[in-house]
């Protein structure tokens, strides 16, 4: 008897351990994302519906949408899957206007360096399928005295 009560707690306690490495890795991701007000969406709609600071050349078909903004500057930072693999059509070729004044874990920091284009005010870098892009609060601030290129 005293052996099969062993065995009992040993397969509990395994399966405690089993579920705890399954379910740490999303729980740190939470965990992380409420520290840096990162939003999470499954697709560029459900990124555009839910918040109106995403920006509107987002294609609604991009995926794995990583959204992250200031609470009292315009800086921004955003990750996405792009299935076509291209940027959005009204994004145009050229250095970075801005810097990134943001960090988060999910965003490389060589990104600046690897931009190629503007997206609205955004700077952004097509990496495979992933973009990366900022927005630099005293861009959008210079735009607002030159005229809108886009959000």
């Amino acid at each position: 008897m005293n052996g099969g009560r062993v065995a009992t707690v040993v397969l509990g306690a395994v399966a405690a351990v089993l579920l705890a490495v399954m379910v740490a890795p999303a729980a740190v991701q939470r965990v992380q994302d409420r520290m840096d007000h990162t939003a999470r969406y499954a697709s560029g709609a459900a990124a555009k519906a839910d918040r109106t600071e995403v920006p509107r050349w987002l294609p609604d078909t991009a995926t794995g949408v990583a959204f992250l903004g200031s609470d009292r500057q315009n800086d921004r930072l955003i990750r996405a899957t792009l299935p076509e693999r291209a940027l959005p059509a009204d994004c145009t070729a050229g250095r970075p206007l801005g810097d990134v004044h943001l960090r988060a874990p999910w965003f490389p920091r060589d990104t600046p360096q690897r931009a190629t284009a503007h997206c609205g005010l955004y700077d952004v870098a097509l990496v495979g399928d992933q973009l990366y892009g900022w927005q630099d609060a005293a861009v959008v601030a210079a735009s607002r005295t030159t005229g809108p290129t886009g959000h």
